[in-house]
């Protein structure tokens, strides 16, 4: 290989990895909104690269669930459907229980150590009202649980649904941080982290479908009285 070719080959796999990482902020923070349209061509020439990156990226983003790809080969950011939202609960529920219930089983005392400090890099976003980095940090505090949970097949669906709640709850950040202090939503980890570093399965299982409740009371109180005032939303 010529080093220029070794260089080109170079530049695109960064280049794809910094507009993977680009789209992907912009629409877990509703900048491109759902169901925009992702146009190859018009990409390329914004990020100022060949459309060879932007495939290579497009195609991480649909491999996430983040970006869709239509019968006609049109690319468009997935919708959010408000009807699929109680589905979306399911199964945000029983795998947010699943990798609970194993951390606390398996996990290790680094285990312990990195949830802790993640959860200290969440709060910490939290008492300065960086939403978007407090959604990010929100995750990884969350993969850290199932990662010690010893199941990558549960660890890469999770990352799946933590990916998709992220952008809802930038749907509801203002009502959010008006609704809860700081304080209150920082304390939202104690609970499984408390039951995780006494290894109870039972307990992890309850705390983790406590939180998922959480989240959901907190979208759908915030969808009646915002978005849908006039429609019932049952979960």
């Amino acid at each position: 290989m010529k080093p220029s070719d070794k260089e080109e080959g170079t530049g695109r796999r960064h280049g794809g990895r910094y507009i993977y990482e680009e789209l992907r902020r912009q629409i877990l923070t509703l900048q491109l909104k759902h169901g925009e349209q992702l146009d190859e061509i018009s990409l390329a020439n914004t990020f100022g690269l060949s459309r060879s990156p932007v495939r290579d990226a497009m195609a991480r983003l649909v491999s996430e669930g983040l970006v869709t790809i239509l019968p006609n080969r049109t690319a468009i950011v997935t919708p959010f459907e408000i009807e699929e939202f109680p589905n979306y609960i399911t199964a945000l529920d029983l795998i947010q229980r699943a990798v609970t219930r194993l951390a606390a089983k398996h996990r290790s005392e680094a285990d312990l150590l990195k949830i802790e400090a993640a959860n200290a890099e969440y709060m910490e976003k939290v008492y300065q009202g960086d939403f978007s980095a407090m959604t990010e940090k929100n995750k990884a505090f969350h993969l850290a649980i199932a990662a010690a949970g010893r199941n990558n097949y549960l660890a890469t669906y999770y990352d799946k649904l933590l990916s998709e709640g992220q952008r809802i709850q930038h749907l509801q950040f203002d009502f959010m941080t008006s609704q809860d202090a700081p304080q209150k939503l920082g304390r939202d980890h104690d609970e499984l982290i408390a039951v995780i570093r006494a290894g109870d399965a039972d307990a992890a299982d309850k705390a983790a479908h406590e939180h998922t409740m959480l989240f959901q009371n907190r979208f759908l109180t915030f969808m009646q009285r915002n978005l849908l005032k006039d429609m019932d939303i049952n979960a």
